[in-house]
């Protein structure tokens, strides 16, 4: 029996009908598709890499206690590897209304909080594989280490090993499981209050890096209260719509060298062009309106690779929609986000949430249902960025080509963004509730504008830079 952690116990009691909390990729394959069984095989020979894929969470009435994972005892793989054939022809449009309609349905919270769905029948002769994981078992690093034990480095890794025989742990017993959730609500405070020190000495070292946290607290609190574009709020339904749009990793590249920005700066600087888009199609746009999305922040150690929770802050950031200048806007982005990490603003929001994990199980409940329920001013949106990996990988000797990331939304945010990249290619995974379905197109669109923006002004601005040191050289 292991229980929960305070944020993970947070994302599985935030869930409801209307908000399923699981995060996803839908991974594109070449072809030709392997038969169902194959796939099935392959997890059977391989989930011995990830226990937490055959545990299920088990609560206390009222939420008494935190949740716990135990072995379950009548895990059937055939619940979790599942398999839809697309109708001909099989092209984008038709996968994004089919994995938008899988990414709908809540997990089953009486099994292990995971899917895996074989889709066959694409066009050009490929398949996906579309991936389900309850961001109680993971964020979005987390997640990507949790498919890394499924896929493999080569293409000749041959046929899966015959699966070991498991045996599931025995249930707890009530008693145990009432004694040790006991304990845990009366010792859990005391570890918090205790670890908190170290925690703040941890992260901000030095007493320069407490003088600039508390500055930049304030900068925080005044970019809070900068006109936000609330329209974009709204009651959520359970449908939902999702698509992608995708980049080179090389343009992006260009751009952050050519205006010392970094990669993430230039990612939400096309989605600030996405929102812009989408304002001025709802003829909401106003001078001085920002979008404020929250954009979670890994803070995972590399010792914590590989293991099945989550390692979170987050941070709030304001995308500049009324400012017309796509370089005026990405510079705009630049200073923000050097402004948070040079204050290390995510500091607040662990320490934040490492205080309110020490609440009783009921009020975390409570809290956590509260923190999907933002005002409508404050938050408009969610941009998380995980970097994936530059080498190919490879599934039952078929090469993964294509990887584009689902993330969830909550309750008054309609619309949130994944960023994932993989090989030479960037993907902007767009989840929308279905009453938005029309600005998923937009958004998709104004991004590819707000890229394309950018880089004949990124290569206009390196030419400007070759001609003054050109010319500096001659005068020298």
């Amino acid at each position: 029996m292991e229980r929960m952690t305070s944020l993970d116990a947070g994302f599985f009691f935030a869930e409801h009908p209307c908000v399923p909390m699981h995060l996803g990729a839908l991974a594109l394959f070449e072809g030709p598709a392997p038969s169902y069984q194959d796939l099935v095989d392959l997890y059977a020979s391989r989930l011995s890499r990830v226990p937490r894929y055959r545990q299920v969470v088990r609560t206390a009435p009222l939420h008494m206690l935190r949740p716990v994972w135990t072995d379950d005892e009548g895990f059937e793989l055939g619940h979790h590897v599942r398999h839809a054939t697309m109708r001909k022809p099989g092209r984008a449009v038709q996968l994004h209304r089919l994995a938008g309609e899988i990414y709908a349905q809540p997990l089953d919270r009486n099994r292990p909080l995971w899917e895996a769905w074989l889709l066959d029948g694409l066009a050009a002769g490929r398949w996906a594989i579309l991936f389900k994981v309850h961001h109680c078992m993971a964020d979005g690093i987390g997640g990507v280490d949790l498919l890394a034990e499924i896929f493999d480095l080569q293409p000749d890794a041959g046929r899966p090993a015959h699966p070991p025989h498991w045996h599931p742990g025995p249930e707890p017993s009530v008693a145990g499981t009432l004694l040790g959730g006991l304990g845990d609500a009366v010792m859990l405070p005391l570890r918090v209050l205790v670890a908190m020190p170290g925690l703040v000495r941890l992260r901000l070292p030095a007493a320069g890096d407490l003088v600039a946290f508390a500055r930049g607290l304030a900068s925080t609190a005044g970019r809070l209260m900068v006109p936000s574009a609330s329209c974009l709020n709204g009651p959520i339904g359970p449908g939902r719509r999702w698509a992608w749009t995708t980049t080179g990793l090389n343009i992006v590249r260009q751009i952050r060298a050519d205006y010392g920005a970094s990669v993430n700066d230039v990612l939400l600087a096309a989605i600030t062009s996405g929102f812009r888009d989408l304002l001025i199609e709802r003829r909401e746009l106003s001078d001085g309106l920002i979008v404020r999305s929250l954009v979670p922040i890994s803070i995972r150690r590399p010792e914590e690779r590989g293991v099945a929770t989550n390692r979170l802050s987050a941070v709030f950031a304001n995308l500049p929609v009324a400012e017309s200048d796509p370089i005026r806007r990405l510079q705009l982005v630049r200073d923000q986000m050097q402004d948070i990490k040079r204050t290390n603003q995510s500091v607040g929001t662990e320490l934040l949430t490492q205080v309110l994990g020490a609440a009783p199980p009921p009020l975390l409940g409570l809290g956590a249902r509260a923190a999907f329920q933002l005002p409508q001013s404050l938050v408009q949106t969610m941009t998380t960025n995980v970097p994936g990996p530059g080498f190919p990988l490879y599934v039952l000797g078929r090469k993964m080509v294509h990887v584009h990331p689902y993330a969830p939304i909550g309750d008054n945010v309609k619309i949130a963004v994944a960023i994932f990249s993989y090989l030479d290619e960037v993907s902007f995974g767009i989840t929308a509730d279905s009453s938005a379905a029309s600005d998923v197109r937009v958004l998709a669109q104004g991004i590819q504008r707000g890229l394309a923006e950018l880089r004949p002004a990124a290569a206009s601005h390196t030419e400007s830079r070759r001609a003054k040191s050109a010319a500096g050289a001659a005068r020298s």
